[in-house]
């Protein structure tokens, strides 16, 4: 055996294992993509300050591309603290705020990782899970996560908004 036989193979399982990626969703009936949505904003369990915030651009700019409107960002109820842990009150408050509003859906989800890993190339690593709840009963409706690593050239960005394409891609609308 040559090493020119065995050096594709195993440049070609680096190259696949390098940009790694899964994602799990679990599926639904139809969402109607004009019913009146929130966006509420990210969780970040990540050890990054202000993951959600960086990410929920990029997210609101997926679901306004895939047709979600009328699609409004639920109000912050003070100040960004990249310390706080999330303990489910602000997804209670964002449900409140859209049944308030009159809205059918609300986005939620959180940023479990953010970061480029240490070494060498620094390869960004990205975990998000995303979820649609019944505006007014709170109801589970939709729910998908996923993680994705790049190369060292890649960015964080662009990594997640990938991620984030992807996972919203699954999205169950009817139009």
């Amino acid at each position: 055996m040559t090493m020119r036989s065995w050096l594709f193979p195993l440049v070609l399982s680096l190259t696949l294992s390098a940009c790694a990626s899964t994602t799990q969703v679990q599926t639904t009936t139809p969402l109607d993509a004009s019913a009146g949505w929130a966006l509420a904003p990210l969780a970040n369990h990540s050890e990054t300050p202000l993951a959600g915030e960086r990410a929920q651009g990029t997210l609101l700019t997926l679901l306004h591309r895939h047709g979600v409107m009328p699609l409004r960002e639920v109000p912050r109820s003070g100040p960004v603290n990249p310390l706080a842990l999330d303990n489910g009150a602000d997804r209670q408050a964002a449900l409140g705020w859209a049944q308030q509003q009159e809205l059918a859906y609300v986005v939620t989800g959180a940023i479990d990782e953010w970061h480029y890993k240490t070494g060498l190339d620094g390869e960004p690593a990205v975990g998000i899970s995303l979820q649609v709840r019944d505006a007014n009963t709170g109801e589970l409706l939709w729910s998908a996560s996923g993680s994705r690593g790049g190369w060292g050239f890649t960015t964080l960005s662009g990594v997640s908004s990938d991620l984030m394409a992807e996972l919203v891609d699954a999205l169950p609308l009817a139009r």
